[in-house]
């Protein structure tokens, strides 16, 4: 599946307020279930060692889906591809590599 044909199918299941005008509505909900990834990865730590069994994969593996979908949704609002958003980061990325700079921090390194 390619990002264009997720982000087409992700789509057909919004259900929200003022959709197609509202990006504070996917921008919360991506920021939430991104947490919920931490808060399992979190008890894998606190609860089994850091070892993930499969079931805990799973888990983890479907609220990935759930931040798949919220960042889908939210480039749409914005009028962005999944695609073009992938492409423009490891654009980003490839530069920083280029310059000696993936470690570090701050946006504009």
């Amino acid at each position: 599946m390619t990002f264009e044909e997720y982000q087409k199918l992700a789509g057909k299941t919004a259900i929200y307020p003022n959709q197609g005008d509202n990006f504070i509505y996917p921008t919360l909900g991506l920021v939430g279930e991104a947490g919920e990834v931490a808060e399992k990865i979190k008890k894998v730590l606190r609860d089994s060692e850091g070892v993930i069994s499969e079931e805990k994969k799973s888990e983890i593996a479907k609220e990935m889906g759930d931040v798949l979908w919220y960042l889908s949704q939210l480039s749409a609002e914005l009028g962005l591809s999944l695609e073009e958003v992938a492409s423009l980061n490891l654009e980003k990325l490839k530069m920083r590599q280029e310059r000696g700079k993936l470690s570090g921090s701050g946006d504009n390194r």
